[in-house]
């Protein structure tokens, strides 16, 4: 599993000119989903996502979580996270998970971050997305679960 997660003053994404879901400060994720994903591991990076010190305290030092500055969460589907470009100039998708298991992953993610996020907006599965974001810092992490070891 991939998390590109991007802190922004506001975000918003919108299928067929219609804004679906809006956040003020907090966190932009982008979410790829492989084959070998399961809630298990989805449910360990849900928690090093709302854990991430990346907002600033008074000092200006990145020492605060998603909770501690009412941060928002805007979540998107994504399966482009999972690009091979090693051949040729087409990628290759061939690693992203099935749209079966991506969906009911991506919705449990959802769920899963409502429990313990306030507001938790998000795009359509499957949909052609606009995405609208002022990114602050900028400040974009990357999260794969096979590297953090899950």
């Amino acid at each position: 599993m991939r998390f590109l997660i991007q802190r922004v003053n506001n975000a918003k994404v919108s299928v067929e000119g219609c804004t679906i879901g809006a956040i003020n400060q907090g966190l932009c994720v982008f979410v790829g989903v492989s084959n070998t994903d399961t809630k298990e591991i989805a449910d360990k990076m849900i928690r090093k996502l709302i854990n991430l010190r990346i907002f600033s305290d008074e000092n200006d030092k990145t020492n605060l979580n998603l909770s501690s500055v009412k941060g928002e969460l805007l979540i998107i589907s994504q399966f482009t996270l999972y690009a091979d470009c090693r051949h040729g100039n087409r990628p290759s998708f061939i690693d992203s998970g099935k749209p079966d298991l991506a969906e009911e992953l991506y919705e449990y993610i959802i769920e899963k971050c409502r429990e313990s996020v306030p507001k938790v907006e998000h795009g359509e599965f499957g949909a052609v997305m606009e995405i609208s974001l002022v990114n602050d810092g900028p400040f974009t992490i990357w999260l794969d679960s096979e590297a953090l070891g899950f």
